[in-house]
């Protein structure tokens, strides 16, 4: 188990989710500036393993947005290369992961 990986699962969920928003607003402050195009992927990438790495300790609310923000975070990942020539679709992502993490924050409850 790596370091990153046991600081991160000793965390409450709460807080976990809390990482995982923190990484979605790191991605829409950075998709629509072409300068931070290489930075995506990992980004999306970390996202991808704080899910995989929280799965099962989140209400069930919680791990159904969970599971659906995998297959998203994943269809992102997999079309950046092009999706990033394009500055609409470069947008998107942005306005996309802004809703993600606000919505990720509030499963949290850190906000209350």
């Amino acid at each position: 188990m790596t370091t990153y990986l046991e600081s991160f699962t000793k965390e409450t969920p709460a807080r976990q989710l809390g990482a995982l928003a923190a990484t979605l607003g790191r991605i829409a402050s950075s998709a629509e500036k072409p300068a931070r195009a290489k930075a995506i992927i990992p980004m999306l990438e970390e996202c991808l393993q704080f899910v995989e790495w929280m799965a099962l300790q989140q209400t069930e609310p919680a791990n159904r947005e969970l599971r659906d923000l995998i297959v998203m975070l994943k269809l992102w990942r997999d079309s950046w290369e092009q999706a990033q020539l394009s500055p609409g679709l470069r947008a998107l992502l942005s306005f996309q992961a802004k809703k993600w993490s606000e919505q990720v924050l509030e499963y949290s409850g850190l906000l209350n």
